[in-house]
C-alpha cells in the first residue's frame, strides 16, 4: 500500500509544494508545529531515511539544503530546524521548520491550523524566496 506522501507525489492527494526536482518534493506540512513547517521527501518511497541507499540519502540533503535556503530568505527571522523523527509516515522525509527557540521544535505543541488561502501565501513565500 502507498504511504500518503506516495499519494502526494503521484497527485492523488493535493499539497502545497515549494520546491520539487525529478527525485525529489518539498511540501508544507498540513499539521504544522510551526508556519512554514516543510517536509522533504524522495519521491521514490523508501519508509526510513537511513535505508536510501548511499548517493540518494546524500542527495536528498543536498535538496534540503536548498530549500531551507529559501525558507530562510522567506522568514528571515528565524532559524530553520532540522528535524528526522521517522514515526508519522512510513515514508523518508525530513522536517524543516521555522523556530526562534527549542521550544518552537516540539512536536507535542498544538497543530497550526491554516485557510487555503493563508496555506497558499506561505507557499509562494517560500517558492518566491
Amino acid at each position: 500500500m502507498s504511504s500518503i506522501f506516495t499519494k502526494i507525489v503521484k497527485g492523488e492527494i493535493p499539497s502545497y509544494k515549494v520546491a520539487e526536482d525529478e527525485r525529489h518534493l518539498a511540501f508544507l506540512d498540513i499539521m504544522p508545529i510551526a508556519k512554514g513547517h516543510t517536509l522533504v521527501i524522495p519521491k521514490q518511497e523508501t519508509d526510513l531515511i537511513f535505508d536510501l541507499e548511499n548517493e540518494d540519502f546524500k542527495e536528498l540533503w543536498g535538496f534540503a539544503q536548498e530549500v531551507g535556503k529559501k525558507m530562510k530568505k522567506a522568514f528571515p527571522e528565524q532559524r530553520i530546524a532540522v528535524a528526522v523523527v521517522g514515526l508519522e509516515v512510513p515514508h523518508a522525509h525530513i522536517h524543516l521548520i521555522p523556530i526562534n527557540k527549542m521550544e518552537d521544535m516540539n512536536f507535542k505543541n498544538v497543530r497550526l491550523k491554516f485557510s487555503d488561502e493563508e496555506y497558499g501565501e506561505i507557499q509562494n513565500l517560500i517558492k518566491s524566496s
